[in-house]
């Protein structure tokens, strides 16, 4: 392990949230310039954001910021600030003496093209950034970044299989190595084939150090009788680290957890400015006893930045556009209350859902596709007898990161093949519905 001096910070443009909707815009598009760019709570001091090695500041406002003050000492920093949606009222006109341009106008007010260039010559004009921010040069600042936290000592790696705890596993392996513990939980939620593929994967084809734990009675037991959805990410969330403690205990010299967290998990789990939107489990649900340091290397990444990091990680193409799945599982696929009987069901459907999706080479084309089962049942024809069985939804969406997604058109004699599938093969399912509806107003999980 190298002992060289680490620089483990990268020169960055602050966004300050004072309340727009547009916060997540603004950082996307700045990075997309190849500078890279983190949002923070208008409450930071003037010195930590010094202390970021910020080489501007943008304060992203809107109708209540009037709401938000900041720290006055961070336009003494001799750092450039831009002020957008803030009225005008602050700061009206480029100030080249206090480094404050002002912009008075919403993002949403002016042409995409507009707001990139305007950005742009912020960044590269005002600030003098280097178009230098690439997912090579943020693996290789992370990558540092863990060395210098953890030493020599060990992590634990909260591994669902998924794409986020993937990567962030194969990225900390490739800093610290066998320091490194895996431990996947099959809390008897997951979809159909996934524990079996998530053991092939890093156990026999990476090999890491890999520890499989059988928890479903115990997380099913928890669940028993509980219909709320926010209740039950909480007590699976919570589970999931009493999990965690426990095997580390068996283990020796365990201080840290890694953890999958993304920035959409962040955001819709309540920020300052933002109202719970639903919690995760990575981010609500923690103990206050929990016996481990976080580290969560992919928290400031939005979804397809972290695709991007885990191919120039090396990660097989299987794992880096594996189907987006919640923290929870199924658990928040199957609403009201979990039973093994609702599990199976949508087990089955979200299979048939997927295979005729692969079938019709749609599979890389549609961002995210699933099953869901409401806790409604209809009368229906089964067999020729009337039946009184579950409905089956199905959603799938085009999106980019998460933060915002419209809904697929899928071929109709596709949906055709998919819904008489299901009501055929999938015992006590009588109907099929699809899910047309935008984020926002709906979230892309229906809990």
């Amino acid at each position: 392990m190298s002992t060289a001096p680490l620089m483990i910070e990268q020169e960055k443009i602050v966004v300050l949230d004072l309340g727009s909707a547009h916060n997540q815009l603004i950082t996307r598009t700045i990075r997309e310039l190849g500078v890279y760019s983190e949002l923070h709570p208008h409450t930071v001091t003037a010195a930590e954001v010094k202390n970021m090695q910020a080489v501007g500041i943008i304060l992203s406002g809107g109708s209540k910021d009037a709401e938000f003050n900041i720290d006055p000492e961070v336009f003494n920093l001799g750092i450039p600030v831009l002020e957008i949606g803030s009225k005008g009222e602050t700061i009206a006109s480029a100030n080249e003496e206090k480094h404050a341009y002002g912009e008075q106008s919403h993002p949403e007010v002016g042409q995409p093209a507009d707001v990139k260039e305007m950005l742009r010559h912020f960044a590269f004009e005002i600030c003098k950034a280097k178009d230098s921010w690439t997912m090579k040069s943020f693996i290789d600042v992370e990558v540092e970044k863990i060395r210098s936290q953890v030493g020599d000592r060990k992590v634990l790696c909260a591994l669902s299989g998924g794409v986020d705890s993937s990567v962030v596993a194969a990225l900390i392996h490739r800093a610290i190595g066998d320091q490194l513990t895996c431990i996947f939980v099959d809390h008897g939620l997951l979809r159909k084939g996934e524990v079996e593929s998530v053991v092939d994967t890093f156990s026999n084809q990476f090999h890491m150090n890999f520890i499989k734990v059988d928890a479903r009675k115990r997380f099913l037991d928890k669940l028993k009788g509980v219909t709320d959805p926010e209740q039950k990410r909480k007590i699976i969330g919570s589970e999931f680290i009493y999990v965690f403690d426990e095997e580390s205990a068996k283990l020796e010299g365990i201080d840290f957890l890694a953890q999958g967290t993304i920035y959409a998990d962040i955001i819709e789990s309540g920020t300052a400015t933002n109202e719970v939107i639903k919690s995760h489990h990575n981010v609500g649900g923690l103990p206050e006893d929990m016996d481990f340091e976080l580290i969560e290397p992919l928290k400031a990444l939005f979804k397809d930045e972290v695709r991007a990091v885990g191919a120039e990680l090396g990660l097989p193409s299987d794992i880096v556009h594996r189907q987006p799945f919640p923290g929870p599982g199924l658990g928040v696929r199957v609403l009201g209350e979990i039973t093994e009987e609702k599990l199976d069901i949508v087990r089955e459907a979200d299979w048939i859902l997927r295979e005729e999706i692969a079938k019709a080479g749609l599979d890389r084309e549609i961002w995210q596709y699933f099953a869901i089962l409401p806790d409604i049942r209809s009368v229906g024809v089964r067999n020729e007898k009337r039946s009184y069985d579950y409905a089956v939804g199905l959603r799938a969406v085009h999106s980019v990161d998460g933060m915002t997604a419209d809904w697929a058109r899928i071929p109709w004699d596709i949906l055709e093949k998919i819904s008489t599938r299901i009501t055929a093969e999938v015992d006590h399912v009588n109907r099929v519905v699809y899910d047309i509806t935008a984020k926002p107003p709906g979230t892309i999980e229906w809990e």
